[in-house]
């Protein structure tokens, strides 16, 4: 696919800050009945803050009720959020097949019970996914603040365990699926930024049908979603510096899969779960995380997790969903808020200078630059040791891949001059155990 020019992807143009929205009022379920001015007064609150984007997230069900069926109102819901962001100055970015959000499935009823589908390699579905995804593009393209679409949010966890009924799928289909619909967003709306997002199975579960290649290599930038709660927290501790910098972490893995190496990359998603860090710590730990990033080359931005806490008046979330908003449920700012508004104002002037990274730890992977074990990469596996060890001993390490550790031109294309082998540590050899918000 191929990589068309865009002003919004520039890598000397600031750093971006922004947030994913979760209306103040009735959460998600608030598209069943969408009431503009509330957006607005969100919006409004979002870009006082300083912020610059937000990430929203019609729902699946709602666009596209019956497989043959996608809503003009529903639609038309969308385009009107987007355009009162523009009023706001904040640009925006939409996800299309949505999905999964907060441990809640958005699946429509034509794919489960008696209509149970496998929304990757059904061809009929994936039609029908590409009639939305086409769709929301075509409405939204001539629209000044739109970023893009990005597919959905962390749809990968519907292909592999640990969800209770995945639909299997494997490498290859996996990577037609997301081919196949980021080609239906570039047709749609040519100009604008499409991208993909995983949860972090992608990175570190061995066997899961979404990889890292695909990850760093398809859609206009790679999205980067960072929870401590996968296990870095509850080995390393919530304000360890291995929680503190995962995010970097994932970034820096993320860059040694790239073929093109001055890619953009996106944090698109960081929250500070309260499941892993006290009140205290927070905000320290959203500090940190926001500087940690910041020193990463092709940052292109930050969209925390999230704008505004879920209403306990909703009930069944698992409990650090109700925290994690930057503006409480009546919509005042809360500390959290503030402190990454700070950061905001501050890092998106100039772009910070980022220290150089000579020293790559080696990812051994296979001859379709798959990692032999993801497991390695995960908290508690040889090549993670292998990072902290070298953040330890004072260096900002970055990864390569075994395929290209003694490629000369890559090295040097990197700025690479060491490189380092993790390894391989027999205590490591275990799967990855994802821990989501529900089972965590």
């Amino acid at each position: 696919m191929a990589e068309l020019p865009s002003p919004r992807l520039a890598a000397d143009t600031s750093l971006r800050f922004g947030v994913n929205y979760t209306p103040a009022h009735e959460w998600m379920h608030s598209w069943l009945a969408l009431d503009l001015d509330r957006v607005r007064r969100d919006f409004s609150s979002i870009a006082e803050l300083g912020l610059d984007h937000v990430r929203i997230f019609p729902l699946w069900p709602i666009l596209q009720p019956n497989r043959a069926l996608i809503r003009a109102e529903a639609i038309a819901d969308v385009r009107a959020v987007v355009d009162i962001a523009a009023e706001l100055g904040l640009d925006t970015s939409v996800d299309a097949i949505q999905g999964h959000l907060s441990s809640f499935d958005f699946l429509p009823s034509w794919l489960s019970s008696w209509h149970t589908r496998n929304m990757f390699t059904d061809p009929e579905v994936l039609e029908a996914e590409v009639r939305l995804v086409q769709a929301l593009g075509a409405a939204l393209a001539d629209a000044p603040n739109f970023m893009g679409l990005t597919l959905g949010n962390e749809v990968n966890q519907f292909a592999d365990r640990p969800h209770p009924t995945p639909m299997p799928t494997t490498i290859v289909e996996a990577e037609k699926w997301l081919t196949v619909l980021l080609n239906a967003a570039v047709s749609a709306a040519p100009n604008a930024t499409h991208v993909h997002s995983e949860y972090d199975a992608v990175w570190y579960l061995d066997g899961h049908p979404f990889t890292p290649p695909q990850a760093s290599r398809l859609g206009r930038m790679t999205t980067i979603h960072s929870w401590i709660f996968n296990g870095t927290a509850q080995k390393y501790g919530g304000r360890s510096v291995a929680a503190d910098r995962h995010a970097e972490y994932l970034i820096e893995l993320s860059r040694a899969f790239a073929t093109n190496h001055r890619r953009p990359i996106w944090l698109q998603e960081v929250g500070a779960p309260s499941n892993c860090l006290t009140e205290a710590e927070t905000h320290g730990f959203l500090e940190a995380t926001v500087r940690s990033v910041a020193s990463t080359q092709n940052l292109w931005g930050v969209t925390w997790w999230c704008s505004h806490d879920v209403s306990r008046s909703l009930v069944d979330f698992p409990e650090l969903e109700y925290t994690l908003g930057l503006f409480d449920n009546a919509g005042r700012v809360k500390p959290a808020g503030r402190v990454f508004g700070e950061l905001a104002r501050e890092l998106s002037g100039a772009r910070p200078e980022v220290p150089a990274r000579p020293t790559a730890i080696v990812i051994p992977v296979d001859e379709h630059d798959i990692p032999i074990q993801r497991a390695a990469l995960s908290p508690g596996g040889a090549v993670f040791e292998a990072w902290l060890g070298a953040i330890r001993s004072g260096l900002n390490p970055s990864f390569v891949l075994s395929s290209q550790a003694r490629d000369a031109a890559v090295l040097a294309d990197r700025g690479i001059s060491d490189v380092i082998d993790a390894g391989d540590d027999p205590r490591f050899v275990g799967r990855y155990s994802a821990v989501n918000t529900v089972t965590g």
